[in-house]
């Protein structure tokens, strides 16, 4: 019951950021998409803005592999883990599935409101990444945490 619950935690760290960066993406995309129409010469602009929220699902990864070591699916046998160690590598998995699933989503909402700053002002595009950049901080606050809790639990 340990190791599920543990494998429980790696399939949300994964699919929570996963489900975040595909929605971002899907609204920046499509703010790029219809900005292209009048500005095509700023794809590259666009580009960066519509990869940004895709970065919550990489980490979801990241850290999958990291609870994945942690109980030897990655170069080795799983161990065989108690009741109370599969639900504290559950809950290690949950600061970045919630924060990814969430920074990932409105971090979507910035980058398309950056496309249309980028349509009205290309040399200002960087502010937009700025912006983004901030909210970007919370998913990688959630993965280092998730990361510290996996590194202190002793199994």
């Amino acid at each position: 019951m340990g190791l599920a619950l543990a494998l429980l935690g790696i399939a949300l760290a994964v699919a929570l950021s996963g489900m975040g960066s595909s929605i971002g993406i899907g609204y920046v995309g499509q703010a790029s998409a219809g900005a292209m129409t009048e500005k095509p010469e700023n794809f590259g602009r666009f580009l960066i803005l519509t990869a940004l929220p895709g970065t919550q699902g990489i980490y979801g990864f990241v850290a999958a592999f990291f609870l994945m070591m942690k109980i030897g699916l990655v170069g080795g046998a799983p161990v065989d883990l108690t009741l109370p160690q599969g639900w504290t590598l559950f809950l290690a998995a949950l600061p970045i599935a919630i924060l990814g699933l969430i920074s990932a989503i409105h971090q979507g909402k910035v980058c398309a409101a950056g496309v249309g700053l980028t349509v009205k002002k290309p040399e200002e595009s960087m502010k937009a990444v700025v912006l983004a950049v901030f909210v970007e901080f919370y998913a990688v606050l959630g993965l280092l945490v998730t990361i510290f809790i996996v590194i202190g639990i002793k199994i």
